[in-house]
């Protein structure tokens, strides 16, 4: 006996949320993913520690970080750099590791040319470090946007009780702003291309 047409496409919808909700994780990425989802809704201030390549875009401004939505596989985290509110950093459970991609938008909230960059966990890190060496989609966009001295990106992200760490990271180069959680702050507005009436 066959079932409704309805009936299969629920049976495929619901096995299809239970395999969201149930991404498949190891330890390390576990209580990594966990430590940054416990500052859910607050925001921090940071400070530039390491640039070796001194970039104008971030002198002088004010950094935040907001771990401003979070759900069982994905955290969305702005950073603002004084008024420039373009930055997302999304870290996404994929079932075989973690995700980073960095979504940039225009203020008018469509796509950067240079957006969901990022990279994926190639091991099993540690419950306070994951590094996300550049996937081959982002190579691709560097070497097409002509940046391919980028390809060798990998990125950084470190999380312990009192500082949060974003740190860049290649040959001849690397960035790195430290975040102060001892000190949250008052939360920026929406990034570009987020609405807060969805919250």
């Amino acid at each position: 006996m066959k079932l409704p047409v309805l009936g299969v496409l629920f049976s495929l919808l619901s096995l299809s949320a239970f395999a969201q909700e149930n991404v498949s994780s190891i330890p390390s990425h576990d209580a990594f993913f966990s430590a940054i989802s416990e500052l859910c809704g607050k925001a921090y201030s940071g400070s530039i520690t390491v640039d070796n390549d001194s970039s104008d875009s971030f002198a002088n401004k004010k950094l935040i970080m907001h771990v401003r939505r979070c759900d069982e596989t994905q955290l969305q985290i702005p950073f603002h750099v004084g008024e420039d509110a373009s930055r997302t950093w999304l870290i996404t459970k994929t079932g075989s590791g973690l995700s980073l991609k960095h979504d940039h938008r225009h203020s008018d909230g469509t796509e950067d040319a240079l957006t969901q960059y990022g990279g994926h966990t190639v091991d099993a890190g540690w419950a306070q470090v994951q590094s996300f060496p550049a996937d081959q989609y982002s190579k691709e966009l560097f070497v097409e946007n002509a940046i391919p001295q980028s390809v060798g990106n990998t990125w950084q992200m470190y999380i312990y009780p009192e500082q949060f760490t974003y740190r860049l990271i290649r040959q001849g180069r690397e960035f790195r702003v430290d975040f102060d959680l001892t000190k949250p702050i008052e939360a920026p507005p929406a990034p570009w291309g987020y609405d807060d009436t969805q919250d």
